[in-house]
Parts: structure tokens; sequence; C-alpha cells
């Protein structure tokens, strides 16, 4: 006897809080979802740090805040020396609302969790409950349709939870990485560009005459396979005219022949 596959309404059934444990994951969602709220928003505003300087105005020490803490001037005199000696700058800054990463975060890590907790799940009930077989009646009713639309119907319908799900967390972590990536892509690339501007337009030059001699024997060549073709042409038209000529000079040929009496 086949036993039916469980379900996760099966793991909650012996239990009669199913709507308990359904109110607690949405409270501790919107906690989840407010905590990261409250993270991202605490990285915006306006930001103060204090630099420290030497008498030639190079940075020495540099601390979050207005103020330095005994702890923090204790460790730099002892590192330092006195602080008398160096001049202390105050630095502000006004940071926008981490948009990208809140989104990223609020989405993904949701997501994740409910992966995780329903991978755990699964994976506890096959353990408990064995891997289900499938029933003898479904091999008839899953067979392959024909045609395009057959095609995508079995493709929609091997999609489940779980390749949505995934796809989401790739496509959060691929929207929170791709622009820092290309950003810090860009910002390597202007900096070497004005490093090293001469190398850099040497090497440009280099490849502009690389691809302006490329193109020329191209031309060149073209020009060339056009005069050939040309050439041909001629000598096809030629050859022609002279097979058209023959037939009329064998003719003329064979009227002004002497006859000769029989």
């Amino acid at each position: 006897m086949r036993t039916a596959k469980p379900r996760l309404l099966d793991f909650f059934e012996s239990n009669h809080h199913l709507k308990l444990v359904l109110s607690l994951t949405v409270i501790f969602l919107l906690i989840l979802e407010t905590l990261i709220y409250l993270t991202a928003a605490s990285q915006a505003g306006q930001r103060t740090r204090l630099i420290i300087t030497n008498t030639e105005g190079q940075k020495v020490y540099e601390t979050p805040g207005s103020t330095l803490s005994s702890y923090e001037k204790m460790v730099f005199e002892s590192t330092f020396g006195p602080l008398d000696r160096y001049r202390m700058h105050l630095q502000s800054e006004e940071r926008p609302f981490p948009f990208r990463a809140w989104l990223s975060a609020a989405v993904g890590i949701p997501v994740g969790l409910i992966l995780i907790i329903a991978f755990a799940i699964k994976a506890f009930l096959n353990l408990l409950y064995g891997d289900p077989e499938q029933p003898p009646g479904q091999g008839a009713s899953t067979a392959p349709h024909e045609g395009r639309m057959g095609s995508l119907f079995e493709l929609f319908r091997g999609i489940s939870v779980f390749h949505v799900g995934v796809l989401v967390v790739v496509g959060v972590v691929l929207f929170w990485m791709v622009p820092n990536l290309l950003g810090d892509f860009g910002r390597v690339a202007w900096a070497f560009l004005k490093e090293y501007k001469i190398l850099v337009f040497g090497g440009a030059l280099f490849v502009a005459g690389v691809l302006i001699w490329i193109i020329y024997l191209r031309y060149r060549l073209s020009k060339q396979v056009l005069q050939n073709q040309v050439e041909i042409e001629k000598l096809r038209l030629e050859y022609h005219r002279m097979c058209d000529d023959r037939p009329l000079e064998l003719l003329t040929a064979s009227q002004t022949e002497p006859r000769s009496d029989a």
C-alpha cells in the first residue's frame, strides 16, 4: 500500500495551533522588515568625522563622531604623543538613504529564510516518512503534449516555488552587487586613466592604427576582387562572342567552296 506524499499542513495537523504559528510567522517577518529598514535608515543622514593632522597637514588619525573618547585619547597619546601638538578638524557629509541595499535585504533575507526553513522541513519529512513514490496513475496524466504549447505547459509544470525563490534571491544579489561592481570598476578605470594617461593614449593610438590598417587591407582586397571579377566577366563575354562568330565563318566558307561535277 502506497503512502500519500507528506505535506506541510500534515506536519501541523497534530497541533491545533496552526493559526498561532502563522500569526507568529507574520509577526516575525514584520519585525524583521522593521529591523532591516531601521538598519538602512541608520546609515543615512549626516555623518561627522574627527580628523587629526600634524603641523604639516598630513592626516594622522580619524574617528567617527565629533569628539574623542577618553579611551581613544589615551590610545592616541600613547601612540603619537600629546594631543596638543596636533590639529583637529571636523568633516561632515550627507549620506543618502541606501535604497538598493534596503530593497535587496528586504526581499532577499525573508525569501532566503523561507527557502531555508522550507528545505529543512522537506528534508525532515523525507527522513521521517521516506522519499515519496510517484502514484501509478500519474504517469498516464503526465504524458508529453505535442507542439510548442505542450512544451511550454510541461516547462511551467516543472517550475516549483523553490525555483522561483532561488531566482528571486539570485536577482536580488545581482541587483545589489552588479551596480557596486560597475561603480568600483569605473573608479579604478578612472584612477588608472588619470595616473597613466600617456600609456592609455598611446595604446588607444596603436589600436586605432591597427584598425585603420585592417580596414585599408580589406579595402585593397575588395578592390582587387572586384577587378578580378571584371576581368573574368570580360573574358567570358569575349569567349561567348567568339563562339557566336565561328558558325557564321564556317557557313560562309562552305558556301564559297567550288562544287565538283559528278
